[in-house]
């Protein structure tokens, strides 16, 4: 599809920027580019490949002679334009929660079900940021050694709730060190200097908030294991890019840290940092500005005989974001 005209909704977000970069970066072939978000942002316009592009509104007549739409808006916004750009006969690849638990829509990370593809009627969806980078991890070792149980705690940075939140993790940290109190209106609490034990909405029924619902129903879909065994606690944390967890597996005879090791140093999508006697395992740090997912601290679970825990860190804007849609498309 050379010369294929391309829509990113979204663009002027946080993840519609980072996908203009990757976009760029990984040479995808783009004839024409329309650039669209929200009526407020009309008439800005976007630098993209030496070229200024000016931002119109997103509305539902936009996507006529467009081939592929990359939707980085909400989902409410990709409820009402996602059906209006597939009759008009583009593939949609859409990064809100949107329609990742529609049965017939796929949800895809590459490195782990790739094929998944194929099997769409128009709309692709991305799983979340905190997800993609867990089972990409999940993945290879799944199909050597089945895997019956997940327990994993996240440590997610600011740029997950948007670039509000970044905004706001640096104005009360300058608040603070300067001697004042600082102002909360994006999180639900302090976040500089801090932890917060709640990412998105929490559910009555259960306790568990929203993303932590979304990284075991995600999983299970991504990964073909509706059987598969899942609990989360997601927490957000003063870092500015990229998602860190502690994840637990637990399968159904005894696997060892090694063989895990091993399987995750030949699967795709993996860097493995995991010399602790030389200091050697990786940081938040490690992972922004790339596309790598990082693992690291893989160790055998003490507390049962067919368990190991190891640490992974991803940046959430390319990996579990920008990048996995681009890679999505690159299949198409």
């Amino acid at each position: 599809m050379a010369g294929r005209t391309v829509a990113v909704v979204g663009a002027t977000g946080a993840v519609g920027q980072e996908l203009l970069s990757v976009l760029d970066q990984r040479e995808f072939s783009i004839g024409q580019l329309r650039l669209l978000a929200s009526s407020r942002k009309n008439g800005r316009t976007i630098n993209f490949r030496g070229k200024d592009i000016p931002v119109e509104a997103a509305t539902p007549e936009s996507f006529e002679g467009v081939d592929l739409v990359f939707s980085a808006a909400g989902g409410s916004v990709s409820k009402e334009l996602a059906p209006k750009a597939v009759e008009a006969g583009a593939v949609v690849i859409d990064k809100s929660s949107a329609w990742r638990y529609e049965d017939h829509i796929p949800l895809v990370v590459p490195e782990v079900k790739g094929d998944d593809v194929a099997s769409h009627q128009g709309i692709i969806a991305c799983p979340n940021c905190s997800t993609i980078q867990m089972v990409v991890a999940l993945g290879p070792i799944h199909r050597e050694h089945p895997i019956d149980r997940v327990v994993v705690s996240t440590y997610q940075s600011v740029s997950g709730a948007g670039a509000g939140a970044m905004l706001e993790l640096g104005a009360q940290s300058e608040a603070i060190v300067g001697g004042d109190d600082p102002e909360i209106d994006v999180l639900p609490r302090q976040i500089a200097f801090n932890v917060i034990p709640e990412v998105e909405t929490f559910r009555p029924e259960d306790g568990y908030t929203s993303e932590e619902w979304k990284m075991a129903n995600e999983t299970r879909k991504i990964m073909h294991a509706p059987d598969m065994r899942i609990s989360a606690t997601c927490v957000r944390v003063p870092v500015y890019r990229g998602h860190s967890e502690a994840v637990s597996v637990e399968f159904s005879e005894p696997v060892s840290a090694a063989e895990v090791r091993e399987i995750l140093s030949g699967a795709s999508g993996v860097k493995v940092v995991d010399d602790i006697s030389n200091g050697a395992y990786p940081t938040a740090l490690d992972a922004a500005g790339n596309d790598d997912v990082w693992v690291g601290r893989i160790r055998d679970d003490v507390s049962t005989d067919n368990g190991v825990v190891f640490w992974v860190v991803s940046d959430n804007l390319r990996k579990g974001a920008a990048t996995n849609a681009v890679q999505i498309a690159e299949l198409l």
